[in-house]
């Protein structure tokens, strides 16, 4: 983490000669600016004008500009750049011309969520976040078509996992832009990867988690791979999910652990009412977590994912699941939300899920029963006396449910919140009635 005089020392003493400046729209795609070293002085002061209106969810063509402001704490060598192409890159946060943030920045919406937090347990509440983004590596058969590059399953190792060495490069290419590196693995569908980073967070992992998505595919692509994030690139096999292991820290302390709760595994009432606020809202935040029309054709039975809205221990089948507690490890008690996919928004899906949480916890939401049994198996009796419901079949289904909560709009902003939902509405009228049942199948 440095300032900007040292920003400008390592520039100078490496002889960097571009800068990326980088932001992400209202759909997480992420944007590029580049500008040469010697002009970082003056953007690092002064930030850099760029024409909003041509940015998904940002501004009318009448009010277009806006000013991309670097955070210095964000800077980093793109470890594959050498010589004279050498290149940095530095995450903006978006201001208006008067300097003031821009109320439709994914990054500022995360920043403000944050401080509610803040509001309840104190400036030194923390929100903990750990994402495990899978990915699929294509590469392209003699018909011209993107097929898996392997045959691989769940932890297989070369030869059956041939991109050993796609994601050791990209790993170590993370680690140099202080990523916390975990594992490497391979997925179970055939070509599916994932790459962990350790818990943190929630602002640093978000910026971690856009930063990961385009440093894999740059690696992919300089082994003639494609790398993909789509939930479901193919049928018949498990889609990419992203699942976020999070908790609420402050005061040092891990407010979802107590001691005396070990019926629950270790689960203070703070983390009940978290989750009772998750399941909540569930059908709401789907549409944020899950946002393509593809995201919903993982959530189906049968592939690991999660269609059930309800928590369990140990349960893989449950939207929400709770790892086991050990003794010794109070402070990695967490939950861990299972619905999300990689196509989603980080900035926006974290916002997304603290708000429900934070719900949850302000208005003291008393969780549903645990669900102890693999949901898959139950019967829909079963599952209707238990209260277990299905989470929205489609994003027309979840955007209809998030037009309806107010907690999550107020969460996003009205800006953000509207333009999200015109963005997929206008996804899903690309598809009649009849095509989305054609389209969901798997």
């Amino acid at each position: 983490m440095l300032n900007t005089h040292e920003i400008l020392e390592r520039v100078k003493n490496e002889h960097i000669n571009f800068i990326r400046l980088q932001f992400v729209d209202i759909l997480g795609t992420v944007k590029n600016m580049e500008i040469l070293a010697k002009d970082l002085a003056d953007v690092l002061e002064n930030g850099i004008g760029f024409d909003g209106s041509s940015i998904e969810g940002f501004v009318r063509i009448m009010e277009s500009d806006m000013i991309a402001m670097p955070d210095t704490k964000t800077f980093h060598v793109l470890p594959w750049t050498t010589g004279n192409n050498k290149t940095a890159r530095i995450i903006c946060n978006i201001k208006t011309p008067e300097g003031k943030f821009f109320e439709g920045d994914p990054r500022h919406i995360l920043q403000k969520q944050i401080e509610e937090g803040k509001k309840i347990f104190g400036n030194d509440f923390s929100f903990e976040v750990g994402p495990e983004l899978e990915f699929f590596l294509l590469v392209k058969n003699e018909k011209g078509k993107y097929v898996p590059q392997d045959s691989g399953g769940y932890f297989d190792f070369s030869p059956l996992d041939s991109a050993q060495d796609v994601r050791s490069e990209a790993a170590l290419a993370l680690q140099a832009m202080e990523l916390d590196f975990e594992k490497g693995h391979h997925e179970v569908a055939p070509g599916q990867h994932e790459i962990d980073f350790r818990f943190g967070s929630a602002l640093k992992v978000a910026d971690q988690a856009v930063t990961y998505k385009f440093v894999v595919k740059n690696i992919a692509m300089m082994h003639h791979m494609v790398a993909t994030f789509m939930p479901k690139p193919f049928s018949g096999v498990n889609g990419s999910g992203m699942h976020c292991h999070q908790s609420i820290f402050a005061n040092g302390k891990n407010l979802f652990f107590d001691a005396n709760k070990k019926e629950r595994g270790c689960l203070s009432d703070t983390a009940m009412h978290y989750i009772a606020g998750i399941l909540a809202h569930a059908p709401a935040l789907v549409a944020i977590t899950n946002p393509t029309m593809n995201s919903y054709k993982r959530l189906v039975p049968g592939y690991e994912a999660p269609t059930y809205i309800c928590w369990g221990r140990k349960n893989r089948s449950a939207m929400i699941r709770i790892p086991n507690f050990y003794p010794g490890k109070e402070m990695a008690t967490r939950i861990e939300l299972r619905v999300p996919d990689p196509s989603c928004n980080p900035y926006l899906a974290f916002a997304a899920m603290l708000a429900c949480g934070l719900d949850g916890i302000k208005n003291k939401m008393a969780a549903p029963a645990e669900a102890g049994n693999n949901i898959f198996e139950m019967t829909a009796e079963e599952k209707k006396k238990k209260g277990i419901k299905e989470v929205p079949g489609s994003l027309k289904d979840a955007i209809n449910a998030l037009k309806k909560d107010n907690v999550l709009k107020e969460a996003l902003g009205e800006h953000a919140f509207n333009k999200f939902i015109e963005a997929k509405e206008d996804e899903c009228k690309e598809k009649d009635a009849d095509d989305f049942e054609r389209y969901l199948n798997v």
